[in-house]
């Protein structure tokens, strides 16, 4: 099929891939309606289009905790990459490397540390999950440490796993799954032979290195379930501030008093988001979250914002809307799915030029001007 914008992945992805993969990475949990108004919310956002002004200079960089990023954006923790292409990890920790801006590892992805970041030319960012295996968080870490990664992203808005009806309807959970995915791996041959068959190992990497033997698939949601921990609270989070020395991130924030709590334990930074929907039903969008957040916390640290963000332009609204600094999680793995390390780079490309098209037209020749003057009055 023939790409023309960056949402067209999402339809090449849906036909390579077999269907548990493709839910797993599209669905959200109970009825979708956050998954939704993530999308939709963020489209209902009004740019003030202004004319006439000399754009012929523009300025996509930015700077983000001592990194110069050619564009406002960074590439979310997504558990499972490396099923989506093979050893999908490493392909899109290059393609994000190429463009000049940052990968984030997921602590369940295919491909360990140790693998992805030898592959990439600039440092990693590491996503972490607060688990009853504190062993394990602090063998992670220091893993983390000894390969050069910079920057933690600490995901602190799944203490227990979404419901995601989906994945039992697909085959990635549920009676019968291993079954299932077999099936439907054999009707999608290109996926089987260039992922099911030369992609192998298909274990959680991180969590296999640290507990000697594979994790397979077989074992990914029992062992979130068993590892997950609602028991966790701030306090918990002290040793980490403690142990790691370099910009740490606190992800799944949706309430400006919680924004401020991450203020006050030394947080670098926080990404508002909800988890692309995928944890709780009914809670805001992140379009609608973001700007009470802003102006209870920006200049106090670094704001991030993903769940929702498909385009450029999507991208140009965040940011208007309070954000430093975006992270893209479906439409970069769409876009490895259908074309791998290319696609992810080609998505960035068609990114960048719907952020052009969107900066001229609003008047605004660096990231710095992308600021909540850009909005229709009382769009937000």
């Amino acid at each position: 099929m023939i790409i023309s914008a960056s949402t067209d992945y999402r339809a090449a992805a849906k036909r390579r891939l077999p269907p548990f993969l493709f839910h797993y990475i599209d669905g959200g949990s109970y009825s979708e309606h956050t998954l939704k108004r993530n999308v939709g919310d963020l489209a209902d956002i009004e740019l003030r289009q202004r004319v006439l002004n000399d754009m012929s200079e523009l300025d996509l960089q930015t700077q983000l905790f001592d990194e110069t990023l050619s564009l406002p954006v960074a590439l979310s923790p997504v558990g499972l990459t490396g099923m989506y292409a093979r050893r999908g990890e490493v392909q899109a920790a290059r393609a994000a490397a190429s463009k000049g801006i940052p990968f984030t590892l997921s602590t369940v992805s295919v491909c360990p540390i140790e693998e992805v970041a030898p592959a990439c030319s600039r440092p990693l960012w590491f996503q972490l999950y607060v688990l009853k295996d504190r062993g394990f968080m602090k063998n992670v870490l220091e893993r983390a440490k000894a390969a050069g990664v910079t920057t933690l992203v600490f995901t602190v808005d799944m203490p227990v796993p979404g419901a995601r009806y989906r994945d039992a309807h697909s085959g990635m959970s549920g009676p019968g799954a291993s079954v299932r995915r077999i099936a439907q791996a054999m009707v999608h041959p290109q996926w089987a032979w260039d992922v099911g068959l030369l992609g192998k190992p298909h274990d959680l990497g991180n969590i296999s290195t640290y507990r000697g033997n594979p994790t397979g698939l077989e074992d990914y949601i029992g062992w979130l379930g068993d590892n997950f921990d609602p028991s966790v609270c701030w306090k918990d989070l002290e040793w980490i501030r403690e142990f790691w020395d370099g910009p740490m991130i606190i992800k799944g924030i949706l309430d400006p008093q919680d924004a401020r709590d991450a203020v006050s334990f030394g947080a670098d930074g926080i990404v508002v988001s909800n988890h692309g929907g995928r944890q709780l039903d009914g809670v805001l969008s992140s379009a609608r979250a973001l700007p009470p957040i802003a102006d209870a916390v920006k200049g106090d640290l670094k704001i991030l914002v993903d769940s929702g963000i498909r385009t450029g332009l999507d991208v140009v609204r965040m940011l208007a809307l309070g954000a430093d600094c975006t992270m893209l999680g479906r439409a970069f793995v769409y876009a490895l799915a259908a074309a791998g390390e290319a696609g992810v780079a080609n998505v960035l490309d068609l990114i960048e030029k719907e952020m052009r098209v969107a900066m001229v037209l609003t008047g605004a020749r660096s990231i710095a001007d992308i600021n909540p003057g850009l909005l229709v009055q009382n769009a937000q």
